[in-house]
């Protein structure tokens, strides 16, 4: 009897805890950034500090970025965004050549052919 009186107070933290909306509404997503170095990783997440986004790490050696965001505040396709905006091709969306002609020459990684 102690056993089931337990579970079923523990039920609603378990539900908690696989909830969305139990964290703001906040989701993670993965996608593949380009670039090279620290000073990318410093650019590519500096962009992403923006309202509605919780957490940014890019990785160097895998090229993925992980963002916590709220899907509320800020979509996506922003996010893809950001990150050409200062010079960092996504899978979605490819920086300006202005802008990537403009980085760090350590910085300038190799380019996807469109």
């Amino acid at each position: 009897m102690k056993s089931i009186i337990f579970f079923l107070l523990m039920m609603p933290l378990f539900a908690l805890a696989t909830d969305p909306a139990a964290d703001g509404g906040n989701v993670t997503e993965k996608f593949k950034v380009y670039g090279n170095c620290g000073m990318c990783k410093s650019r590519i997440e500096k962009a992403l500090a923006v309202k509605g986004v919780r957490y940014a790490a890019w990785d160097q050696q895998t090229k993925m970025l992980t963002v916590k965001f709220n899907p509320e505040l800020i979509s996506l396709q922003e996010l893809h965004q950001r990150c050409a905006d200062v010079g960092h091709d996504t899978e979605l969306v490819k920086a300006k050549d202005d802008v990537y002609q403009n980085l760090h020459g350590c910085c300038q990684y190799d380019r996807e052919k469109s």
